[in-house]
């Protein structure tokens, strides 16, 4: 170990060179390796850090902060002007400081730069607690073996190739090759809920080769080469060879222990370092969800853009204006310079009138710039932030009280998204159902068993009118995950059933062909089991109540202990060698076991989905086949999950045969899961089907109530699922997504014209039937959805496709003809479909319709459906956390969907619609009142306003009542929001932020502008100060300005649907501000025109006069507008507002979804205190409560609140109030 210490060494105390007479060619031949080293792997020499120095692996620190303190100001300042509107103002900053400016350079920085700084900070602290949590992490210590005894070292110095000890609940450092475990037969367990948020317990094997290396003496003398793949991002696969003792060993993804994961259910392991630092693979993940703008945000962006196009409009009539303007008859302008000075150097040289327009353009765009904004992109994260953090986040409504589970927005940048949504995408499993799988029904052997009916069957009868009458009437109590009960099956009846071996050889499939561990004690009523899915969890406890009760498994066995199958009630323990697992996944389809009894039998059983195993039947089973499937049909209208279940018996000349290219396929570095798939299929062949299970996953509480209210609202939802056609028609039902009144356009590849073609087996010809079967069902289907539309009362369209003919309804010659079809229905189904064609059904709507879409699902095969959405919502339920660490939001139930859009979607969209175009209206009123100064200065470029002013108008005098209003404004209550959903669709429709809404609030922003510069510059002719002298420049000014702060600040008020009392304060708040900077920026600044300014005004009746009519005159307009609008042509939710105009917003207790009675006695109070009546305001016609006044109406409803100061004002106003009446 004298190479580990000398390591330290260098890495901790300086470079030193590595040794040049070491290299991997000599280093090989010692180990034994024959061939090259392949350039896609790499070569790790286990407890040997000199031999691993000349290839320099990364470290196992690990930094995920942004910035460093030298890249922390370039980078950060880089990030800040990339925003068009900052970077704007640095060139109107730049611009200041030249000799053509009016305006003095510090009133266009220190604005900037206060904005900047903000932002700076913000990035700043949220880089510094990663920093913090990325030092907390690094200094974590870890057991390291240094000469044959365990060192504690920090994470951070380990490296690639030493040997480690993981104990009991502690996380494993680095990715790690697993060799020895306290475990008697080699295998730990492991949680991998910080990679995929799955909590149940996964095996991991270490190779038997190693099993000897664990006390320190012994690993000391493990010397082997390990040859695998390169650092890669998936983590689910691994390939790799370990060489020692010239032998070479297959290495697979379980015996691969990952960053992250940690160790449970053992004393401690040992193992190597693979990966270290940023090469792991849970850090090869981790990288951020695809950015995501808004549609309004992008919208924001072509408002921004039409304001620099006015801005260059009015630069332009300016500059141009001033060429003209400029004569020297103007002698006493001074055109021509003082004597013996160039004239050529005047800005107003007459002789070059170009250079004065090009001169005076730049001049009046810094003098104009403030029709841009400054504050709005910070304001809007601001209101955006709190949105999520203070709203969504801390709704009870969307709390999951089984669970735990909160609502929690991962970004607050689509806020007002959720406001906008016009189709959703959603997952079936986990997502509309509850993912809590129970074994219900099955057949075996062409019979079907099970007695009870599923909530979907009972909708199918209700629909029809028919009246079940069911059988399942037993009390008994079931497993979770077993609700299944047929006299002729349980308790051993099965013996006396026609056909006991097949019986037999169905629960022996159940309680052998699956990866499930577990845990507890070895009786049936204290074990459990965990399991990848619920599926397999469900079918193992089915094989238990059976009598094939999974009791245990090692790496090589499986224990069952079997009931009843000698003879009834004897009992005898079965121990069976697992020789291969050919496990389940996406492209498979299905899981293979091979076993041997006892008694030396080999049989392979396998479990799939029904059209995969039908694929690989052997001949001469038509009959069962052909009943079987009319079970599996029966099983999905129910909608049941159905899974056929198969077997071989294999020779063992066979078994041998096919182990050897088992082997080899699972030796090979490159292209292993290909080889491993291709070699199951030839094991996979000629199948004794024994029969199917059914396992019925109930619809999630509330969801029917749900698709029905988002209906309502003008959302079109589609479901996309892996399930069977009739599976997702009958849950399409059941959950009020199809229904009788609906026309069903059914488009499947369960044809007669395409099963005659798959028969004849030739691929291309069955591809050509397919596309031109599925083009002329399109161009049907399409041509009577135009039908049905183009009639007054058609009936509602639904669309169902499978999985094989949406692969070709998505190629590009039909895609269209698809979505025109699709767009027409009310609802769409799509079944059998993979989680890459739910991506590209979510990115046709969102490109080719150009809707915003939302997509929610639970699973990772929902993550590219997801991410390919506008909005994506995850489910936090039985699938683990991949759908939630990709998604935007994530709730616990999907009815949790009409909070999140109907509510707070709706309401982040109307309040950042008013927060820009209140943005817009001010600061375009402000800059047209120095443009109409601009004709009576011969287009100079003269500036009307103090510098000051200017600066301070968007940053101070009108920056927090628009922030109130973005975070408080409510047009309805959250009641009425969902009692009336069809006010969302004022949202689908953009109502809010069209041109037409802008050019309303542009027109008044003329208007008033007219007002206040004519009408204070004319009054101010006719006026004087107290000391009988005209008003000067900066007297006019002043005035104008306080009335543009006073009105502006009215007019927000005016646009309120709710007033509280922080409307009041911020808007007072902010006149008021204006006043004390302006007494104390003329009393101070001695230098300037404005000193004493605002003393001369308000000693004058002038000023109290003009500050009176001239905000009344310029907000007269706008009052008739909101009046004449309000009556004659008034919005969706006005009417909501006077139908309910005198109810205050009700807030019920068990409106509180799924508190239920778990509140302390201290929070029953405070919840009964926050129910009492508020103060309630009628501004623009609908009821708002203000928070106060509780103790006055506490002790009429006998609930103790303290005593408040302003209770004793309320008492007598309310007393007045009842003695007028």
């Amino acid at each position: 170990m004298s190479g580990w210490n000398r390591s330290s060494r260098s890495r901790l105390g300086g470079r030193s060179n590595p040794p040049l007479e070491r290299t991997s060619t000599t280093t090989t031949v010692r180990l034994g390796r024959v061939q090259p080293q392949a350039p896609s792997n790499r070569t790790i020499y286990c407890n040997d850090r000199e031999a691993n120095l000349p290839v320099k692996f990364v470290g196992n620190s690990i930094a995920t902060t942004k910035y460093n303190f030298l890249t922390f100001l370039p980078k950060g300042l880089f990030e800040q002007f990339r925003r068009v509107a900052n970077l704007y103002f640095l060139g109107i900053s730049i611009l200041s400081t030249t000799p053509i400016s009016p305006v003095n350079p510090v009133t266009n920085v220190v604005p900037l730069s206060f904005v900047l700084f903000l932002s700076l900070v913000k990035e700043a602290w949220e880089d510094w607690k990663r920093f913090q949590n990325d030092m907390t992490i690094n200094n974590n210590s870890v057991d390291v073996l240094q000469d044959q005894r365990w060192e504690t070292i920090p994470w951070k110095r380990l490296q690639v190739g030493d040997i480690v000890r993981i104990k009991q609940n502690a996380f494993f450092p680095a990715d790690l090759l697993f060799l020895a475990t306290t475990n008697a037969d080699g295998v730990c367990y492991i949680e991998t809920a910080n990679l995929d948020g799955e909590t149940n317990l996964k095996i991991r094997k270490a190779l038997e080769k190693t099993w000897d290396y664990l006390t320190p003496e012994k690993a000391s003398e493990f010397k082997g080469e390990l040859q695998c793949e390169q650092p890669n991002n998936s983590l689910y696969t691994f390939t790799g060879n370990l060489i020692i003792d010239k032998q070479t060993l297959p290495l697979s993804p379980n015996h691969l222990l990952l960053r992250g994961c940690s160790l449970r259910n053992t004393e401690y392991i040992v193992g190597a370092v693979v990966f270290t630092g940023h090469e792991t693979k849970v850090m090869m993940n981790s990288m951020n969800v695809p950015s995501k703008r808004s549609t309004l945000e992008r919208k924001l962006d072509k408002l921004i853009i039409g304001l620099f196009i006015t801005l260059f409009c009015m630069c332009l009539i300016g500059a141009i204006c001033s060429g003209v303007f400029i004569n020297y008859k103007y002698y006493y302008l001074g055109l021509r310079g003082s004597k013996g000075e160039n004239i050529s150097y005047s800005s107003f040289n007459p002789d070059n009138r170009f250079l004065v327009i090009i001169l005076n353009m730049f001049t009046l765009i810094t003098l104009y710039s403030t029709i841009i904004p400054i504050s709005l992109y910070i304001s809007i994260e601001m209101i955006k932030f709190i949105q999520s953090t203070q709203y969504i986040n801390n709704d009870l409504r969307m709390y999951h009280m089984e669970s735990n589970t909160p609502a929690l927005a991962r970004t607050s940048n689509l806020n007002e998204e959720l406001g906008q949504v016009e189709y959703i995408f959603s997952d079936k499993t986990g997502t509309l159902t509850r993912n809590l799988m129970e074994f219900f029904k099955c057949s075996i052997g062409g019979e079907v068993y099970g007695t009870g009916v599923t909530e979907i069957e009972r909708g199918i009868a209700q629909r029809s009118g028919i009246k079940l009458n069911e059988e399942y009437t037993s009390d008994t109590v079931h497993d979770k995950g077993f609700n299944f009960d047929d006299a002729k099956l349980m308790r051993g009846a099965w013996r006396n059933e026609p056909n006991p071996d097949i019986c037999k050889e169905f629960f022996r499939c159940l309680a052998i062909c699956h990866t499930v561990l577990p845990e507890g004690d070895e009786s049936p009523e204290k074990i459990t089991y965990q399991a990848a899915s619920p599926d397999e969890s469900a079918l193992v406890i089915a094989a238990k109540n059976f009598g094939f009760f999974f009791y245990r498994r090692s790496p090589t066995t499986i224990c069952v202990r079997e009931s009843h199958v000698e003879k009834v009630g004897d009992v005898q323990d079965v121990s069976y060698e697992i020789l291969n697992v050919l496990e389940f996944n996406s492209t498979r389809k299905r899981q293979s076991v091979v076993c041997r009894y006892p008694d030396g039998r080999l049989v392979l059983y396998c479990k799939g989905a029904d059209n995969v195993i039908y694929e690989r039947l052997a001949d001469g089973q038509d009959d069962l086949k052909k009943v079987s499937r009319e079970h599996l049909e029966l099983f999905g209208s129910s909608g049941l999950r159905t899974l056929c279940l198969a077997y071989r018996d294999l020779s063992p000349d066979v078994y041998e045969s096919w182990n050897e290219k088992f082997i080899q396929a699972k030796s090979s570095l490159r292209d292993r899961e290909k080889k491993l798939d291709e070699v199951a299929e030839l094991i996979e062949i000629d199948l004794i089907l024994i029969g199917c299970t059914a396992i019925e996953d109930k619809l999630q509480e509330g969801v029917p109530a749900c698709i029905e209210t988002l209906a309502r609202a003008g959302i079109k939802i589609w479901m996309l699922t892996g399930d069977k056609m009739e599976t997702a028609i009958n849950i399409g039902y059941a959950c009020n997504l199809i229904n009788n009144a609906m026309k069903q356009f059914i488009i499947s590849s369960e044809t007669d014209v395409i099963r005659e073609a798959e028969n004849r087996g030739d691929q291309v010809e069955i591809a050509r039937v397919i596309k031109d079967e599925v083009k002329k069902d399109l161009k049907r289907c399409l041509e009577e959805a135009q039908h049905c539309l183009r009639t007054v009362s058609g009936p509602k369209l639904a669309l169902v496709i499978d999985g094989k003919c949406l692969m070709y309804a998505l190629e590009p010659t039909l895609r269209v003809m698809l979505l025109n079809l699709s767009l027409n229905c009310h609802s769409v189904v799509c079944c059998r479909v993979s989680p890459l064609q739910k991506a590209q059904v979510t990115s046709m709507v969102r490109k080719g319709a150009r809707r915003i879409t939302l997509s929610i699902g639970d699973g990772a095969n929902d993550v590219s459906m997801i991410q390919a959405a506008h909005v994506g919502v995850g489910i936090s339920g039985q699938e683990g956390m991949q759908a939630v660490m990709a998604s935007d939001f994530a709730i616990a139930q999907f009815r949790f969907l009409t909070d999140l859009l109907l509510v707070h979607g709706r309401w982040s969209y109307i309040r950042l619609c008013k927060v820009i175009t209140y943005f817009f209206y001010k600061n375009l009123t402000f800059t047209l009142t120095q443009f109409w100064f601009t004709f009576y200065t011969g287009y100079s470029g003269q500036r009307f306003y103090d510098d000051w002013y200017q600066s301070l108008y968007n940053v101070i005098f009108t920056a927090l009542p628009v922030v109130i209003v973005g975070l408080f404004d409510k047009d309805v209550s959250a009641a009425l929001s969902k009692k009336y959903p069809e006010l969302y669709r004022e949202g689908i429709r953009n109502v809010f932020f069209r041109w037409r809404v802008v050019a309303t609030w542009a027109f008044f922003s003329v208007y008033q502008s007219l007002i206040f510069f004519y009408v204070v510059t004319s009054s101010a002719v006719r006026s004087v100060d107290s000391s009988g002298k005209m008003f000067g420049h900066m007297d006019v000014s002043t005035m104008a300005f306080t009335c543009v702060v006073v009105t502006v600040n009215l007019r927000l008020l005016m646009t309120c649907n709710s007033i509280t009392r922080w409307h009041y304060i911020s808007v007072g708040g902010s006149i008021l501000a204006w006043f004390i900077f302006i007494f104390i920026y003329c009393f101070a600044d001695h230098r300037k025109s404005v000193y004493y300014v605002i003393f001369v005004l308000m000693s004058t009746f002038y000023f109290y006069m003009t500050l009176l009519l001239v905000p009344i005159l310029a907000l007269f307009g706008d009052f008739v507008y909101q009046v004449l609008q309000r009556w004659f042509f008034p919005y969706d939710y006005q009417i909501i507002q006077e139908l309910h105009r005198d109810e205050p917003e009700g807030r019920r207790r068990e409106d509180l979804l799924e508190i239920g009675n778990n509140l302390t006695p201290a929070e029953a109070r405070s919840y009964a205190v926050a129910q009492l009546p508020r103060e309630i305001s009628k501004h623009t016609g609908f009821a708002f409560d203000s928070p106060g006044y509780e103790s006055f109406f506490a002790k009429q409803a006998g609930v103790y609140a303290p005593q408040k100061a302003w209770d004793v004002a309320r008492r007598a106003s309310m007393r007045r109030t009842a003695k007028k009446k």
